[in-house]
């Protein structure tokens, strides 16, 4: 008899149409709570900086807010952005919330800065140099030593070390996803950002991976990009409002235009190839699709994005999905963290 399928929630924060600020903050407070109400694992948030409409650029405040306003959800980052931040701040803010919080706190890294444009751009902001992405791996190295058990007398003190701070490496590549296996630690892949590279990727890892002392046998998370409604016509129109944001991931050209045309033939037709990582319809459609790619990856757990601008439509796909996972399940050798 399998296990019901993990889900987590991953957050933007976006600032819909006539949205303070804080109107967005409150509303991703409030589906923090509506995830734990519904019992999704985890609910992670993101790290952007100098991007119009959204309100994410300060991880670690918002995740200690919505741990003190929920109850056993597990919160974390989606990731904080590691060329950004100096590792001892990093270890230094997640293992105070550790301590704040213990067993429920996730530290999700990622390699990219999290910015539009040239990286340089955010660096110069961030007064970070501008090889900062080239230390990578060695500011990696450095924050797992700090998280961990204190090894030498004059090694940094960091509050709450050596407390459960399960560290995850994200990517969308091949070379993130063998990095991850080699070191031992779950690998989540943003499939909303590169689809194609997926089964590639996690091959990657599972042939890459080497037990570690947290982490015996590799665990998987992938993204899904998921509009669920009560029928496939109403998700298909929910998807229509945002599928000018969809398309720029793609082409990476920066911020989404409200003039963007996606209805010409060129655009229909990259929108059919670009967006078929996408899981829109109805229960039984969001059911299907979600038992596809479960077999496709064997995915050990799902990370949910809804990006839908209508926040009570929102709402209720997240409850949609939450009730179809209920009756997806995976086999119980799988491995499982946190």
């Amino acid at each position: 008899m399998g296990t019901p399928l993990p889900i987590s929630v991953l957050d933007f924060s976006p600032m819909r149409d006539g949205e303070t600020v804080g109107d967005s903050l409150r509303q991703t407070v409030e589906l923090a709570q509506l995830a734990e109400s519904l019992d999704y694992r985890r609910f992670w948030f993101t790290e952007h900086h100098n991007v119009e409409r959204l309100t994410n650029a300060a991880p670690a405040v918002v995740l200690a807010h919505i741990a003190s306003v929920t109850r056993s959800i597990r919160v974390g980052s989606g990731g904080v952005m590691l060329p950004n931040h100096s590792p001892l701040v990093i270890a230094e803010q997640f293992g105070t919330l550790a301590g704040l919080h213990p067993h429920r706190i996730d530290l999700g890294i990622g390699r990219a800065t999290g910015g539009p444009g040239a990286d340089s751009e955010i660096f110069r902001m961030l007064r970070k140099p501008l090889d900062a992405r080239d230390r990578f791996k060695g500011d990696l190295d450095e924050l797992l030593a700090l998280l961990g058990e204190r090894q030498a007398d004059d090694a940094a003190y960091v509050p709450s070390r050596g407390l459960d701070v399960p560290v995850w490496l994200l990517g969308s590549s091949t070379s993130s996803a063998a990095l991850a296996g080699t070191l031992g630690l779950p690998f989540s892949y943003a499939n909303h950002i590169a689809p194609d590279d997926l089964q590639a990727a996690l091959q990657a890892y599972r042939r890459n991976f080497r037990a570690s002392r947290t982490l015996q046998r590799g665990y998987a998370m992938v993204s899904a990009f998921i509009i669920a409604a009560e029928t496939d016509t109403q998700a298909r129109e929910l998807m229509a409002s945002i599928r000018p944001i969809l398309l720029q991931w793609f082409r990476k050209t920066g911020v989404p235009l409200a003039t963007d045309d996606v209805t010409t033939p060129a655009a229909a037709a990259t929108r059919e190839q670009d967006l078929a990582y996408a899981i829109v319809g109805s229960p039984e459609t969001v059911r299907c699709g979600i038992e596809a790619m479960v077999r496709k990856t064997q995915a050990d757990e799902l990370m949910v994005i809804t990006l839908i601008r209508d926040s009570a439509a929102a709402r209720r796909s997240y409850e949609i999905v939450a009730r179809v996972c209920r009756n997806i399940t995976r086999e119980p050798a799988r491995s499982t963290i946190g």
